[in-house]
């Protein structure tokens, strides 16, 4: 039985894309605008996305498209076409992160899982048992550090202290100027 689709000439037709020399001029005959276009279309894609630089991702989009893995459709407009592969090559870049992100919590969860070592849970002990000395006049603070060894963010320690953002930021300055004072390090 014989195919008769309409479609059928269309989709040989999107089969044929364009040349390495169509893309080359077609790339040499771009506008300012149709450059700046570019730019910012790239660095609407990297935002929000550590680690991708919108120079690269618009160098390698180009690259992708002169080296022929992205074919160059002949009903796409340049620039559309563009932007289709720096949209593919910011997902693959947030895939690998997501990849990365989930391979360092798996670590992460496995060094946490692991027994303690005797003497870490001295010296940590002793950490704590110095901080609550240092702190034991100092109400706020010692509601910092517990929200702080909650995982809190500052303004949860705030709300569920009632410390306004300047009180905050005091009591983390006070804080920090007494762990120097006394030799201990961290980031309180």
């Amino acid at each position: 039985m014989q195919d008769t689709s309409p479609l059928k000439p269309w989709i040989a037709l999107q089969a044929v894309g364009r040349t390495e020399q169509d893309l080359r001029r077609a790339l040499a005959a771009l506008s300012e605008p149709d450059l700046l276009r570019l730019q910012a279309i790239a660095r609407l894609r990297c935002r929000g996305l550590p680690g991708l630089d919108w120079q690269e991702l618009l160098h390698e989009a180009v690259l992708r498209a002169l080296d022929g893995s992205r074919p160059w459709p002949r009903d796409v407009p340049l620039i559309a076409f563009l932007a289709g592969i720096m949209r593919s090559l910011r997902s693959d870049h947030w895939r690998r992160q997501r990849v990365a992100a989930a391979a360092l919590s798996a670590q992460a969860t496995e060094v946490a899982d692991q027994v303690p070592d005797p003497e870490r849970i001295a010296a940590a002990s002793q950490a704590l048992a110095a901080i609550d000395r240092l702190f034991a006049d100092d109400p706020a603070a010692l509601a910092v550090v517990l929200g702080l060894s909650q995982g809190l963010s500052a303004g949860e320690i705030r709300r569920r202290t009632g410390l306004s953002e300047t009180d905050y930021d005091s009591t983390r300055k006070r804080m920090r100027r007494a762990l120097l004072r006394h030799g201990l390090k961290g980031s309180p």
